[in-house]
């Protein structure tokens, strides 16, 4: 298994965690809109430094 595998694996694995740890701390709609703002800023900076 090669590394760029493997770190794309812990960061799903990561993302899953955080997902459920949201449901149960009652902050899913907190958690989506921070994960619609960082994609909107990612898609942003890289048409920026593209």
């Amino acid at each position: 298994m090669s590394i760029n595998k493997l770190r794309s694996a812990l960061y799903k694995t990561a993302k899953i965690l955080g997902d459920i740890n949201a449901v149960k701390r009652g902050t899913v709609g907190k958690r989506v809109g921070r994960r619609i703002a960082g994609k909107g800023t990612g898609r942003l900076l890289g048409k920026l430094f593209k």
